[in-house]
């Protein structure tokens, strides 16, 4: 056996920030849950908010949420039952449909906002100072374009190799 292994520095930071995204997973839902929404229904309304006309195409919508094609139609599916949002055609390709926001959606997200931001705050934002927090923003961006790349755009990837 080898102790030096389970003492690698590269655990404890893995480990470490999974149970940081574990317990802030745990803390923040309360809030959004009172809301009548999930985590993953909160994180693709956000997502549709924070887009252009507050639509995305479902399959850019998929890559940037890290679902595939039919979890983000489940997901959809439900807001879409909820008001929250709707489908449209893309007037451009018949093969392309868009999840827009509907204004219930963005009245149920302004609802929660403000609570939302707040237990943000003090879970997480509040716990490091200005300089601290653009520097960890800076870090997570880094880690989040390497091992999502199409996150923050509005294309889906290009066909990888496998590692």
């Amino acid at each position: 056996m080898h102790p030096d292994l389970f003492d690698d520095p590269r655990l404890t930071a893995a480990g470490l920030f999974f149970e940081a995204h574990d317990g802030l997973l745990t803390r923040l839902a309360p809030t959004l849950e009172k809301a009548g929404l999930s985590s993953l229904d909160f994180g693709t309304l956000t997502r549709l908010s924070r887009s252009p006309g507050g639509r995305l195409r479902m399959s850019d919508l998929a890559t940037q949420s890290l679902l595939s094609t039919s979890g983000v139609t489940r997901v959809v599916d439900r807001l879409e039952r909820g008001g929250l949002v709707r489908r449209e055609a893309s007037p451009d390709d018949r093969r392309s449909t868009y999840a827009v926001l509907t204004p219930e959606g963005e009245g149920r997200l302004r609802g929660v906002l403000s609570d939302h931001l707040e237990e943000i705050e003090y879970w997480f934002t509040g716990l490091f100072t200005s300089e601290q927090l653009d520097e960890l923003v800076a870090r997570l961006r880094t880690l989040r374009d390497a091992v999502h790349p199409n996150a923050a755009t509005n294309t889906a990837p290009p066909p990888t190799a496998a590692r």
